[in-house]
């Protein structure tokens, strides 16, 4: 379970005093999870948040982090976005592997084949097709620029 991985990994990181960066990191991680098992609560869900829930929760956390670095960078700071881009790095080891944009464009064909699309009107049958395929190893950004300059 991703759950006890992150757990597991902060526990490890504190025993081998390992960088503060990756203790924080790992702790802003732990927090987020507890933070939506709270609304998870209040949604009469006793079991906490699942595994693809918090594959979300790490998937938003780094975005906010590369628009934060690339804000840092355009605002000339340098060490604040290397900062950003260093707790990306932890966060990315609980993440399946990312595909790069040759197999995000061999998934895009043959989702567009599979369903038989056509034009933009079908963009959001592909970008549904392909979030039920590859959540948390896609980059769905990416994909949707992909399918959009197939369909037209």
């Amino acid at each position: 379970m991703l759950r006890e991985k992150i757990d597991d990994a902060l526990k490890a990181a504190m025993k081998a005093k390992d960088e503060k960066l990756r203790v924080s990191t790992l702790r802003l991680i732990t927090a987020a999870i507890k933070d939506r098992d709270i609304a998870a609560r209040s949604e009469d869900r006793c079991n906490g948040v699942t595994d693809d829930e918090i594959l979300a929760i790490l998937q938003k956390m780094v975005k906010q982090r590369e628009d934060s670095a690339t804000q840092f960078e355009a605002g000339g700071r340098p060490e604040l976005a290397a900062q950003e881009r260093s707790e990306i790095a932890v966060i990315r080891e609980f993440l399946p592997r990312q595909l790069d944009d040759a197999e995000i464009e061999s998934a895009v064909s043959g989702v567009i084949a599979e369903l038989g699309a056509s034009g933009l009107k079908d963009m959001g049958r592909c970008m549904g097709a392909l979030k039920a395929r590859y959540a948390g190893s896609m980059d769905f950004g990416r994909a949707g620029a992909i399918v959009k300059k197939a369909l037209v």
